[in-house]
Protein backbone atom coordinates (compact mmCIF):
# COMPACT_ATOMS: atom_id res chain seq x y z
CA UNK A 1 0.00 0.00 0.00
CA UNK A 2 1.36 3.36 -0.74
CA UNK A 3 1.71 5.67 1.60
CA UNK A 4 -0.08 9.18 0.91
CA UNK A 5 -1.09 12.28 2.96
CA UNK A 6 -4.89 13.76 1.69
CA UNK A 7 -4.81 17.48 1.95
CA UNK A 8 -7.47 19.76 1.36
CA UNK A 9 -7.96 23.35 0.16
CA UNK A 10 -10.36 25.14 2.01
CA UNK A 11 -9.95 28.30 -0.33
CA UNK A 12 -11.22 25.86 -3.44
CA UNK A 13 -12.38 22.80 -1.63
CA UNK A 14 -10.08 20.65 -3.90
CA UNK A 15 -8.51 17.76 -2.14
CA UNK A 16 -4.84 16.22 -2.82
CA UNK A 17 -3.26 13.27 -2.59
CA UNK A 18 0.61 13.99 -1.78
CA UNK A 19 2.96 10.49 -1.56
CA UNK A 20 5.09 9.85 1.38
CA UNK A 21 8.89 8.85 1.08
CA UNK A 22 11.13 7.65 3.28
CA UNK A 23 8.76 10.11 5.93
CA UNK A 24 8.68 12.85 3.60
CA UNK A 25 6.71 14.85 1.05
CA UNK A 26 7.96 16.65 -1.84
CA UNK A 27 7.84 20.19 -2.04
CA UNK A 28 7.05 20.09 -5.60
CA UNK A 29 3.75 18.45 -4.40
CA UNK A 30 2.79 21.12 -2.48
CA UNK A 31 3.50 23.52 -5.12
CA UNK A 32 0.65 21.64 -7.26
CA UNK A 33 -1.53 23.14 -4.26
CA UNK A 34 -3.33 26.51 -6.60
CA UNK A 35 -5.66 28.67 -5.08
CA UNK A 36 -6.26 29.34 -9.43
CA UNK A 37 -4.98 28.51 -12.61
CA UNK A 38 -3.18 31.80 -12.53
CA UNK A 39 -1.90 31.72 -9.03
CA UNK A 40 1.38 30.50 -7.58
CA UNK A 41 2.06 27.44 -6.12
CA UNK A 42 1.93 27.04 -2.04
CA UNK A 43 5.53 27.00 -1.06
CA UNK A 44 6.78 25.77 2.63
CA UNK A 45 8.32 28.53 5.49
CA UNK A 46 11.13 27.09 7.09
CA UNK A 47 13.93 29.76 8.33
CA UNK A 48 17.17 27.46 9.35
CA UNK A 49 15.62 23.82 7.14
CA UNK A 50 14.78 22.85 10.39
CA UNK A 51 12.34 20.08 9.23
CA UNK A 52 13.32 20.39 5.40
CA UNK A 53 15.18 17.91 3.79
CA UNK A 54 17.86 18.80 0.92
CA UNK A 55 19.09 15.75 -0.12
CA UNK A 56 19.19 12.04 0.52
CA UNK A 57 22.41 10.63 2.10
CA UNK A 58 24.12 7.60 3.15
CA UNK A 59 27.22 9.05 4.82
CA UNK A 60 25.83 9.78 8.22
CA UNK A 61 23.05 8.65 10.37
CA UNK A 62 21.73 10.37 13.29
CA UNK A 63 18.70 9.80 15.90
CA UNK A 64 18.94 12.38 18.16
CA UNK A 65 16.05 11.32 20.56
CA UNK A 66 18.40 8.05 21.34
CA UNK A 67 21.79 9.78 21.16
CA UNK A 68 22.85 7.55 18.22
CA UNK A 69 25.41 8.61 15.53
CA UNK A 70 26.46 6.08 13.05
CA UNK A 71 29.15 6.83 10.04
CA UNK A 72 27.92 4.24 7.71
CA UNK A 73 26.21 2.63 9.49
CA UNK A 74 28.96 2.10 11.84
CA UNK A 75 28.54 3.51 15.71
CA UNK A 76 30.62 5.84 16.42
CA UNK A 77 31.66 4.83 19.76
CA UNK A 78 33.70 1.85 17.68
CA UNK A 79 35.13 4.20 15.40
CA UNK A 80 36.51 6.27 18.31
CA UNK A 81 37.73 3.10 20.24
CA UNK A 82 39.35 0.91 17.57
CA UNK A 83 39.86 3.16 14.49
CA UNK A 84 42.25 6.09 13.40
CA UNK A 85 41.12 9.22 11.94
CA UNK A 86 42.70 7.98 8.28
CA UNK A 87 40.71 5.07 8.18
CA UNK A 88 37.18 6.63 9.45
CA UNK A 89 37.98 9.16 6.20
CA UNK A 90 38.54 6.53 4.16
CA UNK A 91 34.50 5.33 5.06
CA UNK A 92 33.44 8.45 4.97
CA UNK A 93 34.56 9.33 1.45
CA UNK A 94 34.48 5.52 -0.10
CA UNK A 95 31.67 4.29 1.92
CA UNK A 96 33.43 1.10 2.83
CA UNK A 97 36.27 0.21 5.21
CA UNK A 98 38.95 -0.45 3.68
CA UNK A 99 41.05 -3.33 2.76
CA UNK A 100 44.99 -3.57 4.23
CA UNK A 101 46.35 -2.57 1.07
CA UNK A 102 43.85 0.13 0.33
CA UNK A 103 44.69 1.56 3.73
CA UNK A 104 48.10 1.45 3.05
CA UNK A 105 47.85 3.25 -0.58
CA UNK A 106 45.40 5.71 1.10
CA UNK A 107 47.69 6.78 4.13
CA UNK A 108 50.75 6.65 0.89
CA UNK A 109 48.90 9.03 -0.94
CA UNK A 110 48.13 11.26 1.58
CA UNK A 111 51.37 11.39 3.33
CA UNK A 112 52.95 12.11 -0.20
CA UNK A 113 50.64 15.01 -0.51
CA UNK A 114 51.00 17.15 3.05
CA UNK A 115 53.40 19.45 1.44
CA UNK A 116 51.96 22.46 -0.66
CA UNK A 117 53.74 24.92 -3.00
CA UNK A 118 56.37 27.12 -1.88
CA UNK A 119 53.92 29.89 -3.16
CA UNK A 120 51.36 29.09 -0.86
CA UNK A 121 53.50 29.73 1.85
CA UNK A 122 54.33 33.15 0.70
CA UNK A 123 50.54 33.82 0.48
CA UNK A 124 50.32 32.62 3.77
CA UNK A 125 53.31 35.12 5.04
CA UNK A 126 51.46 38.19 3.59
CA UNK A 127 48.84 38.19 6.27
CA UNK A 128 49.40 40.86 9.09
CA UNK A 129 50.88 39.34 12.33
CA UNK A 130 47.79 39.04 14.35
CA UNK A 131 45.45 37.68 11.23
CA UNK A 132 42.54 35.11 12.84
CA UNK A 133 43.90 31.72 11.89
CA UNK A 134 40.25 30.44 10.52
CA UNK A 135 40.41 33.26 8.53
CA UNK A 136 43.76 32.30 7.28
CA UNK A 137 42.25 29.10 6.64
CA UNK A 138 39.59 29.89 4.37
CA UNK A 139 41.71 32.15 2.56
CA UNK A 140 43.91 29.46 1.58
CA UNK A 141 41.91 26.49 1.33
CA UNK A 142 40.72 28.52 -1.65
CA UNK A 143 43.49 29.64 -3.32
CA UNK A 144 44.45 26.08 -3.77
CA UNK A 145 41.82 26.30 -6.27
CA UNK A 146 44.59 28.67 -7.99
CA UNK A 147 47.12 26.15 -7.52
CA UNK A 148 44.62 23.46 -9.07
CA UNK A 149 43.26 24.92 -11.96
CA UNK A 150 42.38 20.94 -12.85
CA UNK A 151 40.04 20.96 -9.94
CA UNK A 152 37.25 22.45 -11.37
CA UNK A 153 36.56 19.30 -13.91
CA UNK A 154 34.56 17.56 -10.94
CA UNK A 155 32.57 15.24 -13.76
CA UNK A 156 35.72 13.30 -14.00
CA UNK A 157 36.14 10.36 -11.06
CA UNK A 158 40.04 10.38 -11.03
CA UNK A 159 40.56 13.93 -10.89
CA UNK A 160 37.82 13.97 -7.90
CA UNK A 161 40.09 11.55 -6.22
CA UNK A 162 42.70 13.32 -6.15
CA UNK A 163 41.53 16.44 -5.13
CA UNK A 164 39.95 15.17 -2.44
CA UNK A 165 43.69 13.28 -1.12
CA UNK A 166 44.88 16.63 -1.67
CA UNK A 167 42.66 18.18 0.63
CA UNK A 168 42.59 15.89 3.18
CA UNK A 169 46.36 15.66 3.36
CA UNK A 170 47.22 19.69 3.02
CA UNK A 171 44.65 20.84 5.55
CA UNK A 172 46.54 20.14 8.80
CA UNK A 173 49.59 22.04 6.76
CA UNK A 174 47.57 24.89 6.33
CA UNK A 175 46.47 25.24 10.02
CA UNK A 176 49.42 24.20 11.89
CA UNK A 177 50.95 27.29 9.83
CA UNK A 178 48.31 29.55 10.27
CA UNK A 179 48.93 28.79 14.11
CA UNK A 180 52.81 29.55 13.94
CA UNK A 181 51.81 32.37 11.89
CA UNK A 182 50.08 33.69 14.47
CA UNK A 183 52.70 33.14 17.38
CA UNK A 184 55.69 34.50 14.86
CA UNK A 185 57.16 31.49 14.80
CA UNK A 186 58.84 29.82 11.94
CA UNK A 187 56.49 27.51 9.67
CA UNK A 188 57.33 23.25 9.99
CA UNK A 189 57.30 21.26 7.02
CA UNK A 190 55.81 17.92 7.01
CA UNK A 191 57.49 15.00 8.79
CA UNK A 192 56.40 12.14 6.64
CA UNK A 193 57.98 9.32 9.04
CA UNK A 194 55.27 10.58 11.43
CA UNK A 195 51.77 9.22 11.34
CA UNK A 196 48.37 11.71 9.88
CA UNK A 197 47.96 13.30 13.81
CA UNK A 198 51.45 13.03 14.81
CA UNK A 199 52.65 15.10 12.03
CA UNK A 200 50.47 17.46 12.75
CA UNK A 201 51.47 17.91 16.70
CA UNK A 202 55.08 18.26 14.97
CA UNK A 203 54.39 20.90 12.55
CA UNK A 204 52.30 22.59 15.59
CA UNK A 205 55.05 22.56 18.43
CA UNK A 206 58.44 22.07 17.10
CA UNK A 207 61.04 23.67 17.51
CA UNK A 208 65.26 23.25 17.56
CA UNK A 209 64.80 19.27 18.09
CA UNK A 210 65.77 17.13 14.78
CA UNK A 211 62.86 14.83 15.53
CA UNK A 212 59.65 15.84 16.91
CA UNK A 213 58.02 12.85 18.80
CA UNK A 214 54.90 13.99 20.26
CA UNK A 215 53.32 11.72 23.18
CA UNK A 216 51.48 8.98 22.18
CA UNK A 217 48.72 9.55 24.58
CA UNK A 218 48.23 13.27 23.20
CA UNK A 219 48.26 11.64 19.05
CA UNK A 220 45.92 9.30 20.34
CA UNK A 221 43.53 12.02 22.20
CA UNK A 222 43.43 14.10 19.44
CA UNK A 223 42.76 11.57 16.75
CA UNK A 224 40.02 10.55 18.47
CA UNK A 225 38.91 14.57 18.32
CA UNK A 226 39.58 14.27 14.92
CA UNK A 227 37.18 11.12 14.33
CA UNK A 228 34.33 12.63 16.59
CA UNK A 229 34.25 15.95 14.00
CA UNK A 230 34.65 14.45 10.72
CA UNK A 231 31.12 14.26 9.82
CA UNK A 232 27.46 15.56 11.36
CA UNK A 233 24.98 15.27 8.66
CA UNK A 234 23.38 18.63 7.35
CA UNK A 235 25.25 20.97 10.00
CA UNK A 236 25.72 24.51 8.61
CA UNK A 237 28.96 24.18 7.17
CA UNK A 238 27.92 21.14 5.71
CA UNK A 239 24.84 22.75 4.29
CA UNK A 240 27.18 25.67 2.72
CA UNK A 241 29.57 22.99 1.18
CA UNK A 242 26.69 21.23 -0.47
CA UNK A 243 24.84 24.48 -1.47
CA UNK A 244 28.51 26.26 -3.28
CA UNK A 245 29.05 22.86 -4.65
CA UNK A 246 25.63 22.59 -6.63
CA UNK A 247 26.99 25.33 -8.60
CA UNK A 248 29.50 22.83 -9.97
CA UNK A 249 32.50 24.84 -8.45
CA UNK A 250 35.90 23.26 -7.63
CA UNK A 251 36.25 21.29 -4.21
CA UNK A 252 38.47 23.63 -2.91
CA UNK A 253 36.31 26.39 -3.04
CA UNK A 254 33.29 24.54 -2.20
CA UNK A 255 35.07 23.25 1.28
CA UNK A 256 36.29 27.20 2.14
CA UNK A 257 32.37 27.87 2.36
CA UNK A 258 32.53 25.28 4.64
CA UNK A 259 34.71 26.93 6.85
CA UNK A 260 33.31 29.99 6.08
CA UNK A 261 30.39 29.04 8.04
CA UNK A 262 32.36 26.84 10.63
CA UNK A 263 34.19 30.48 11.45
CA UNK A 264 30.38 31.60 12.85
CA UNK A 265 30.06 31.33 16.88
CA UNK A 266 27.24 29.78 16.72
CA UNK A 267 28.22 27.16 14.85
CA UNK A 268 32.51 26.36 15.32
CA UNK A 269 33.18 28.51 18.32
CA UNK A 270 30.74 26.83 20.98
CA UNK A 271 33.55 25.35 23.12
CA UNK A 272 35.60 28.46 23.59
CA UNK A 273 32.21 30.30 24.92
CA UNK A 274 32.63 26.90 27.18
CA UNK A 275 35.77 28.11 28.27
CA UNK A 276 34.56 31.20 28.71
CA UNK A 277 31.57 30.46 30.98
CA UNK A 278 33.70 28.11 33.09
CA UNK A 279 36.12 30.92 33.55
CA UNK A 280 33.42 33.06 34.80
CA UNK A 281 31.89 30.50 37.15
CA UNK A 282 35.86 30.39 38.71
CA UNK A 283 35.15 28.29 41.48
CA UNK A 284 32.95 24.58 42.12
CA UNK A 285 31.13 26.59 44.92
CA UNK A 286 29.82 29.20 42.87
CA UNK A 287 28.30 26.88 40.56
CA UNK A 288 24.83 26.48 42.58
CA UNK A 289 24.40 30.49 41.75
CA UNK A 290 25.35 29.86 38.44
CA UNK A 291 22.44 27.39 37.71
CA UNK A 292 20.09 29.64 39.41
CA UNK A 293 21.36 32.45 36.90
CA UNK A 294 20.32 29.96 34.08
CA UNK A 295 16.92 29.29 35.48
CA UNK A 296 16.23 32.87 36.27
CA UNK A 297 17.51 34.11 32.53
CA UNK A 298 20.44 35.66 33.70
CA UNK A 299 23.14 33.57 32.49
CA UNK A 300 23.64 31.01 29.69
CA UNK A 301 24.74 27.47 30.16
CA UNK A 302 27.23 26.69 27.14
CA UNK A 303 27.49 23.16 25.77
CA UNK A 304 24.29 21.94 27.04
CA UNK A 305 21.42 20.87 24.51
CA UNK A 306 21.88 20.37 20.75
CA UNK A 307 19.56 21.27 17.74
CA UNK A 308 19.86 17.33 16.72
CA UNK A 309 20.45 15.82 20.11
CA UNK A 310 17.64 15.20 22.78
CA UNK A 311 19.68 13.33 24.96
CA UNK A 312 23.46 12.79 25.80
CA UNK A 313 25.13 13.39 23.10
CA UNK A 314 27.45 10.26 22.03
CA UNK A 315 30.43 12.37 21.15
CA UNK A 316 30.41 14.08 24.37
CA UNK A 317 30.94 10.85 26.20
CA UNK A 318 33.75 10.24 23.91
CA UNK A 319 35.79 13.61 24.41
CA UNK A 320 35.09 12.94 27.97
CA UNK A 321 36.76 10.07 27.80
CA UNK A 322 39.88 11.84 25.69
CA UNK A 323 40.25 14.84 28.18
CA UNK A 324 41.14 12.37 30.69
CA UNK A 325 44.01 11.08 28.73
CA UNK A 326 45.19 14.56 27.81
CA UNK A 327 45.23 15.75 31.52
CA UNK A 328 46.93 12.30 32.11
CA UNK A 329 49.85 14.19 30.33
CA UNK A 330 49.67 17.91 30.71
CA UNK A 331 48.36 17.68 34.35
CA UNK A 332 44.91 18.52 35.41
CA UNK A 333 43.16 21.89 34.93
CA UNK A 334 40.94 24.18 37.81
CA UNK A 335 38.24 24.22 34.99
CA UNK A 336 38.08 20.76 34.38
CA UNK A 337 36.48 20.03 38.21
CA UNK A 338 34.35 23.18 37.55
CA UNK A 339 32.90 21.41 34.39
CA UNK A 340 32.66 17.90 36.22
CA UNK A 341 30.82 19.20 38.94
CA UNK A 342 28.57 21.71 37.04
CA UNK A 343 27.61 18.28 34.62
CA UNK A 344 26.51 16.40 37.84
CA UNK A 345 24.57 19.32 38.82
CA UNK A 346 22.84 19.69 35.85
CA UNK A 347 22.30 16.06 34.87
CA UNK A 348 20.58 15.69 38.14
CA UNK A 349 18.72 18.77 38.26
CA UNK A 350 15.01 18.40 37.17
CA UNK A 351 15.14 21.79 34.96
CA UNK A 352 17.78 20.65 32.81
CA UNK A 353 16.05 17.13 32.61
CA UNK A 354 12.95 18.38 31.46
CA UNK A 355 14.42 20.28 28.65
CA UNK A 356 16.77 17.65 27.69
CA UNK A 357 19.78 19.39 28.27
CA UNK A 358 22.56 17.31 28.14
CA UNK A 359 26.23 17.98 27.16
CA UNK A 360 27.42 17.90 23.63
CA UNK A 361 30.50 17.84 21.92
CA UNK A 362 31.75 21.26 22.90
CA UNK A 363 31.20 20.66 26.57
CA UNK A 364 35.04 19.09 26.79
CA UNK A 365 36.36 19.77 23.50
CA UNK A 366 37.32 23.25 24.48
CA UNK A 367 39.20 21.90 27.63
CA UNK A 368 41.04 19.56 25.40
CA UNK A 369 42.06 22.38 22.86
CA UNK A 370 43.23 24.95 26.26
CA UNK A 371 44.94 21.57 27.89
CA UNK A 372 47.00 21.35 24.80
CA UNK A 373 48.46 25.43 24.81
CA UNK A 374 45.73 26.15 21.80
CA UNK A 375 44.93 29.46 22.17
CA UNK A 376 40.78 29.72 21.82
CA UNK A 377 40.87 31.24 18.28
CA UNK A 378 42.53 28.16 17.17
CA UNK A 379 39.96 25.87 17.99
CA UNK A 380 37.91 26.14 15.32
CA UNK A 381 40.74 25.46 13.09
CA UNK A 382 40.96 22.18 15.09
CA UNK A 383 37.35 21.51 13.99
CA UNK A 384 37.60 22.27 10.36
CA UNK A 385 40.72 19.93 10.14
CA UNK A 386 38.53 17.13 11.58
CA UNK A 387 35.10 17.85 9.60
CA UNK A 388 37.26 18.14 6.09
CA UNK A 389 36.52 14.37 5.43
CA UNK A 390 32.77 14.98 5.67
CA UNK A 391 32.78 17.72 3.86
CA UNK A 392 34.64 16.35 0.49
CA UNK A 393 32.05 13.02 1.24
CA UNK A 394 28.95 15.20 1.67
CA UNK A 395 30.28 17.42 -1.71
CA UNK A 396 31.64 14.08 -3.48
CA UNK A 397 28.01 12.90 -3.15
CA UNK A 398 26.33 16.09 -4.59
CA UNK A 399 28.35 15.73 -7.55
CA UNK A 400 26.99 12.15 -8.20
CA UNK A 401 23.23 12.85 -7.01
CA UNK A 402 20.98 13.12 -10.42
CA UNK A 403 18.41 14.39 -8.13
CA UNK A 404 20.09 17.82 -7.55
CA UNK A 405 20.05 20.91 -8.77
CA UNK A 406 21.52 23.94 -8.35
CA UNK A 407 20.38 25.70 -4.82
CA UNK A 408 17.69 28.58 -5.60
CA UNK A 409 15.84 28.60 -2.23
CA UNK A 410 12.27 30.40 -2.61
CA UNK A 411 11.64 33.82 -0.38
CA UNK A 412 8.45 35.35 0.75
CA UNK A 413 8.67 39.13 -0.64
CA UNK A 414 7.25 41.45 2.25
CA UNK A 415 8.90 45.27 0.59
CA UNK A 416 6.88 47.76 -1.72
CA UNK A 417 5.78 46.83 -4.95
CA UNK A 418 4.55 49.17 -7.87
CA UNK A 419 6.32 52.64 -6.75
CA UNK A 420 6.95 55.18 -9.01
CA UNK A 421 10.92 56.27 -9.50
CA UNK A 422 11.52 60.07 -8.91
CA UNK A 423 14.45 61.10 -10.71
CA UNK A 424 17.35 62.67 -8.40
CA UNK A 425 16.92 65.41 -10.06
CA UNK A 426 13.22 66.22 -8.59
CA UNK A 427 13.95 64.34 -5.76
CA UNK A 428 16.29 66.91 -4.61
CA UNK A 429 14.95 69.84 -5.69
Amino acid sequence: MTESLTVRDNRTGTEYEVPIVDGTIRAADIGKIKAGEDQPGLAVYDPGFVNTASCRSSITYIDGDKGILEYRGYPIEQLAASSSFLEVAYLLIHGELPTKEQYDTWVHNITYHTFVHENVKDFMQGFRYDAHPMGMLMASVGALSTFYPESRNISDADNRAIQIIRMIAKMPTLGAWSFRHAQGKPYVYPDNDLSYTANFLSMLFKMTEVKYQPDERLVKALDTLLILHADHEQNASTNAVRSVGSTQVDPYSAVSAGVAALFGPLHGGANEAVLRMLKRIGNASEIPAFIEGVKNGNERLMGFGHRVYKSYDPRAKLIKKAAEDVFEVTGTSPLLDIALELEKIALEDEYFVKRKLYPNVDFYSGLIYEALEFPPEFFTVLFAIGRTPGWLAQWLELTQDKDQKIARPKQIYTGERGLTFTPASERWA
